[in-house]
């Protein structure tokens, strides 16, 4: 079976501060930004590859998105996933860390390997976004 991940959804508190961290710190393209802008859009994305985008939720959709999820108990929203891996080369990954020292993001990592989808690495940190979501940034050898 050959999968990949389509979206991710994460739950923030104002949507255009999530655009601007997304874009401007983390370097991503944004997705259907001036449609949200626009009140066409009910939330603005951020696209990680061809295949895969992040979708910047606002918590007050809660009740709303729990119409089409059936969710009978209800998720976690509001509250941080506990985090996502991005992986890239080597060069983006140094450039991210520019980005976020810039920025005065916070990075934390620790002296031993941490296990992903390609296997080991030690090039790894995690950071969070404003709304306390936490990821994760890595490149394999």
């Amino acid at each position: 079976m050959a999968l990949h991940v389509d979206h991710v959804v994460l739950w923030v508190e104002d949507p255009l501060r999530a655009l601007e961290f997304y874009t401007r710190v983390v370097g991503l393209p944004s997705v259907r930004a001036e449609e949200f802008r626009a009140g066409k859009a009910p939330f603005p994305s951020v696209r990680l590859s061809e295949a895969s985008i992040l979708d910047l939720m606002p918590v007050s959709s809660a009740d709303f998105l729990r119409k089409y999820t059936g969710e009978v108990r209800p998720s976690a929203a509001g509250r941080p996933i506990n985090h996502v891996c991005f992986a890239m080369d080597r060069d983006e990954f140094e450039t991210l860390a520019a980005r976020l020292s810039a920025a005065r993001v916070a990075m934390h990592s620790v002296d031993n390997p941490s296990f992903g989808a390609r296997g080991n690495t030690v090039h790894w940190f995690y950071f969070q976004d404003p709304d306390g979501n936490t990821l994760e940034a890595r490149h394999y050898q």
